[in-house]
């Protein structure tokens, strides 16, 4: 397998849910009062089988106009056409905005010829319980197209792929393995959204249940250090792709 982080930048996010740009380098956090500063970043991965995109992220674009993530599948030797797989660990903006993508005053799925594969709890979710953080525009359109796959509970997907539900960044949050020869690939989307979360141990508040998501980033780190995976850090500042340890009741990021 070979996975390819597909950064897409960094944002500042209030209450609004509106995500602006923030370049630490230029911006200064005290001009964004109340606001989160994240990383964003879809991952590519090359299975025997298919190609798949991990989260679609913002689904925003370069000056040109072109989607910042089929730019990065670009410059790594892919095209987008070719994804057959967009696996959606949860709906929230940040990671599903990039479903679609308008052109010409048309939207237009940004990976045409993909399943777009769903937890049903949280497609179901995203409609009877309204929230910020979904944009229903944009089911609507992959419902439409005939793309959507979904998925309940935990299970394996194919021979390469499976999926645990697990709840807790929100009620129906899943994640992701993927596995080829001797070689695992994690995907924690929210519940381990960057590396920096398992050297300290704290209950977030923009979490569904932040009690059940901090003890699912000790159990997945845990698990990944057993089991010599490779994560995949959906958020992450500086390491998107690392493997991690777990000594002396300490985690260390390789």
């Amino acid at each position: 397998m070979k996975a390819i982080a597909l950064y897409e930048g960094s944002y500042s996010v209030d209450n609004s849910k509106i995500f602006i740009p923030f370049d630490p380098g230029i911006h200064h956090p005290k001009d964004r009062p109340a606001s989160l500063f994240i990383y964003v970043q879809p991952f590519l991965v090359q299975t025997g089988n298919d190609l798949v995109v991990l989260d679609t992220g913002l689904g925003f674009k370069n000056e040109k106009g072109q989607l910042i993530i089929h730019e990065n599948i670009l410059k790594a030797g892919y095209k987008p056409e070719d994804v057959s797989l967009v696996l959606m660990s949860h709906l929230h903006y940040d990671h599903a905005g990039g479903m679609v993508h308008q052109a010409n005053g048309k939207l237009s799925l940004t990976f045409p010829n993909a399943e777009y594969v769903i937890q049903r709890g949280e497609w179901e979710a995203a409609y009877s319980k309204p929230s910020r953080s979904y944009r229903t525009e944009i089911f609507d359109f992959v419902q439409r197209s005939g793309s959507a796959h979904f998925i309940e509970g935990s299970g394996q997907f194919n021979r390469e792929i499976a999926f645990e539900l697990t709840g807790g960044h929100c009620e129906y949050h899943q994640v992701f393995l993927l596995w080829e020869d001797e070689e695992t690939l994690f995907f924690g989307a929210d519940i381990l959204p960057e590396p920096e979360q398992l050297l300290r141990k704290f209950i977030a508040k923009y979490d569904f249940d932040g009690r059940k998501a901090m003890e699912l980033r000790l159990e997945y780190g845990k698990r990944a250090a057993e089991e010599n995976w490779e994560c995949l850090f959906y958020h992450a500042k500086s390491k998107a792709i690392a493997k991690v340890a777990f000594e002396n009741e300490a985690f260390r990021i390789l």
